[in-house]
C-alpha cells in the first residue's frame, strides 16, 4: 500500500506544476479511476519483482503503462489531466486511495 501512495504522492508533485481546478475535457469518473490505480498498482507490483529478479523494466515500463491507458481508452495526458484534478481535491483522491487501498484487502482475506 506504501507503493501506491508514493504513486498518489509522485503524481501530486508532478502535476503540482499545473494549476487548473476544473474538470479535464476527458473526464474519468471516480469509479473507474479506482479501476485504473488499482491495475497501475498491480502494474508497479510486476515491475518491481521483474526488478527483483534482475531484469532491465526501464523499456518494459512504458509498454505495460500503454497496454493499460489503452485497455481503458484513455492516453497518458488523459490519466495526468485527470491525476492533476483528483490532486486538487484531496478529499477524493483519499477516498479513491482508500477504495483501492480496500481492494487489495479484501483480495488478501
Amino acid at each position: 500500500m506504501r507503493k501506491l501512495f508514493c504513486i498518489a504522492v509522485m503524481a501530486l508533485l508532478a502535476l503540482s506544476s499545473c494549476s487548473s481546478d476544473k474538470r479535464p475535457e476527458v473526464f474519468i469518473e471516480e469509479s473507474q479511476m479506482i479501476d485504473i490505480l488499482t491495475d497501475a498498482y498491480l502494474l508497479e507490483a510486476r515491475l518491481n519483482l521483474m526488478k527483483s529478479a534482475g531484469g532491465d523494466v526501464s523499456e518494459r515500463q512504458v509498454d505495460f503503462y500503454n497496454q493499460l491507458f489503452e485497455h481503458y481508452g484513455i492516453t497518458d495526458t488523459i490519466f495526468e489531466e485527470n491525476m492533476n484534478y483528483y490532486t486538487h481535491h484531496p478529499s477524493i483522491l483519499e477516498r479513491m486511495m482508500d477504495s483501492v487501498n480496500n481492494r487489495f484487502i479484501k483480495a488478501n482475506n
